[in-house]
């Protein structure tokens, strides 16, 4: 069944109302037009004893619907996991890459200090400026 219950995607589910002669105080039904079932799965309907399409196999419709559920929420599960997996994976790689900013970061930060100190050494080593008399 696992192919075959695809048929339901073609049904074309219809409200309609019996005549009133036949049935005055039934309301709105829903349902499937049985001929245009045959068209998508002759399996789907019975027939009567002239050959002629009765009625539609909602036994059968029930069970490819469960089918297709059923398919349906294994591929739901899945996803679920797959989800889950890329979260904790997601959740990794920032954790990883907070690290590497505050490795980052604390690098700077000793080379900013490193800078003032050289720049400070660098004024302090530099020669006072000399005053030259020009006599003459």
């Amino acid at each position: 069944m696992e192919q075959t219950s695809e048929v339901i995607y073609g049904l074309k589910p219809v409200s309609f109302r019996y005549k009133p002669e036949i049935e005055p105080t039934r309301p709105v039904g829903f349902g499937l037009i049985a001929e245009d079932v045959e068209k998508l799965s002759a399996d789907l309907v019975t027939r009567g004893g002239d050959g002629k399409v009765n009625s539609v196999r909602h036994d059968a419709v029930n069970a490819m619907l469960l089918n297709e559920f059923l398919k349906e929420h294994k591929t739901v599960q899945e996803q679920g996991a797959t989800i889950a997996q890329q979260r904790k994976d997601f959740e990794a790689a920032i954790a990883r890459q907070q690290k590497e900013i505050e490795a980052l970061t604390a690098t700077v930060k000793e080379q900013v200090s490193q800078i003032q100190k050289v720049s400070a050494q660098l004024e302090a080593n530099k020669p006072a400026p000399q005053v030259v008399l020009n006599s003459q």
